[in-house]
C-alpha cells in the first residue's frame, strides 16, 4: 500500500492523528528531503525508517520502490509542505501504482491553496489552481490564455519571484485586479494582504527582504 501523507506547511500542529500513525506503522517513509522531515518525525517520536525521493531521483527511485510495495511493503511518501502531488513529487509515484495494481491511499491534510482562497475574500465556490507559472518558456503565453479565465485563480510563487509575477499579471489583468498574496501560512509572520494588483504589488515593494512561500489569489474576470 502507497500512502500520501500531507504534512504541515508550518505549525507543527497542522497534522492529523491518523498522519501520526500512519507514518509510525508505515514500512518506510520516502521523504522529498530527509532533514526536513526529520523535524517532523522526530517532534512526533516517529522512528520509521526514510529514504530521500525528489523530483532528481524519482525516475531513478521509483522501480525500487515499486519493488517492496509490490512485495506488501506500506510505504508512506511526504514532501517537505502539504500534500504529495501539489506543486510536489507524488504524481509519478502513485501513477506506477496503478499501473501496478497497489492500492494508493491519499489522506486528507495541509495544503496551501485551500486556507489561502477562502481567507482572501474573493469567491471560493469555484476557482482553478495553476501552481507554479512557468519561469521562461510558455510564460507569456500561458498568462494571455489566463485573462479570460472568469474563476478565481491560484498561484504558487517564491518569495523572490513575487514582484516579477505581480508586474505581469499587472501586464496581462490590468491593475485594478483585485488580488489576495498569501504569505507564511500558518507560521508566525502569516499575513495576507488583500486589494487591487497595484496597490498590493506597492506594499510588498517596501519589504528589504521578502521571505516564506507565496499564494497568489486573483479576482476572476467578469
Amino acid at each position: 500500500m502507497l500512502y500520501l501523507v500531507p504534512t504541515p506547511i508550518g505549525n507543527l500542529g497542522d497534522i492529523t492523528y491518523r498522519a501520526v500513525e500512519v507514518l509510525k506503522e508505515a514500512d518506510l517513509i520516502a521523504c522529498e528531503d530527509t532533514r526536513t522531515s526529520g523535524v517532523l518525525l522526530d517532534h512526533y517520536d516517529i522512528e520509521t525508517a526514510t529514504t530521500a525521493y525528489h523530483e532528481h531521483n524519482e525516475h531513478e527511485k521509483t522501480p525500487r520502490l515499486m519493488k517492496r510495495l509490490r512485495a506488501g511493503h506500506d510505504l508512506a511518501l511526504v514532501t517537505d509542505a502539504g500534500s504529495p502531488g501539489i506543486s510536489d513529487p507524488g504524481f509519478y509515484l502513485a501513477r506506477a501504482c496503478w499501473e501496478n495494481d497497489v492500492e494508493v491511499q491519499a489522506l486528507p491534510g495541509p495544503t496551501a491553496l485551500i486556507p489561502a482562497v477562502t481567507a482572501s475574500g474573493l469567491p471560493c465556490d469555484r476557482f482553478v489552481f495553476e501552481g507554479f507559472l512557468p519561469k521562461k518558456k510558455g510564460r507569456q503565453t500561458r498568462l494571455r490564455e489566463l485573462t479570460s479565465e472568469s474563476r478565481t485563480l491560484i498561484l504558487y510563487e517564491s518569495p523572490h519571484r513575487l514582484l516579477r509575477t505581480l508586474d505581469d499579471l499587472i501586464e496581462h489583468f490590468g491593475p485594478d485586479r483585485l488580488v489576495a498574496v498569501a504569505r507564511e501560512l500558518t507560521k508566525k509572520y502569516e499575513e495576507i494582504e488583500r486589494g487591487t494588483l497595484t496597490d498590493v504589488r506597492a506594499y510588498f515593494a517596501e519589504y528589504e527582504k521578502l521571505r516564506g512561500e507565496c499564494v497568489i489569489v486573483v479576482d476572476g474576470t467578469d
